[in-house]
């Protein structure tokens, strides 16, 4: 089971999917208020992981390897804290300590699009421009654009209530301890998980090793596609 981060989607993961889908089935999943999940007013990692846990009942799922990045990767670790049958875990770019939320001026270059006025996707890019000078993260934010109807362009994420609860988002995750089998891969010029954390990283999970992909920023995954699969099925195959 694949879980996206923050303003993601399942679309994000397909293409790793579908080569994780050549050894292993594979479930990518897109979080409440993401993709085409439903929308709720309730968006905290409890109630993440307990989507989660209705999706593993429906589906009688056993032996469950959960990857999860950024945002998903919180909620994989809330969820391997709240549930069993996790055979093993991994965590993308993300540790389980509080961040500073730091997404506000993607959250605000996305609230100045006025979908009752422009329905063009390069008339959005061009003012997303403005304020986002990076491509790579413009791309990424667009792909959460869709025809609400015809003629309608709107945002598939609810933006609302991700601005609302960001705090929390950002915030840390409970202190109970994890003793399954986790492997967190981190980007070497990310930020997300410095050398100062090993020690949260390790007192939570005390069963985990950190991997490094040099070169790399919190995209790591769409970065070094190939480095990422092989670190992950070496770790899914020991």
């Amino acid at each position: 089971m694949i879980l996206h981060g923050l303003f993601g989607s399942l679309d994000n993961w397909k293409t790793l999917g579908n080569r994780f889908a050549e050894n292993y089935e594979v479930y990518l999943i897109d979080q409440r208020n993401h993709g085409k999940s439903p929308h709720s007013r309730e968006f905290d990692y409890h109630v993440m992981s307990d989507d989660i846990a209705e999706f593993v009942e429906d589906h009688s799922l056993e032996n469950i390897n959960l990857l999860g990045h950024s945002m998903g990767g919180k909620t994989a670790m809330t969820y391997a804290q709240e549930n069993e049958g996790i055979t093993k875990l991994i965590i993308a770019d993300i540790s389980p300590k509080a961040y500073e939320p730091h997404h506000n001026n993607l959250v605000e270059a996305m609230e100045e699009i006025d979908f009752s006025k422009i329905n063009s996707r390069g008339k959005i890019e061009e003012i997303l421009s403005k304020s986002i000078p990076n491509v790579g993260i413009r791309n990424f934010l667009m792909k959460n654009i869709y025809w609400r109807e015809k003629g309608v362009l709107d945002w598939k994420i609810n933006l609302p209530i991700i601005k609302e609860n960001m705090v929390g988002i950002a915030g840390e995750i409970d202190r109970e301890e994890v003793d399954t089998p986790t492997l967190f891969i981190r980007g070497g010029k990310s930020e997300y998980i410095i050398d100062e954390d090993f020690k949260i990283i390790k007192d939570q999970f005390p069963n985990s090793r950190i991997e490094t992909i040099p070169g790399t920023g919190h995209w790591l995954h769409a970065e070094e596609p190939d480095i990422f699969y092989d670190m992950v099925m070496s770790f899914l195959k020991e």
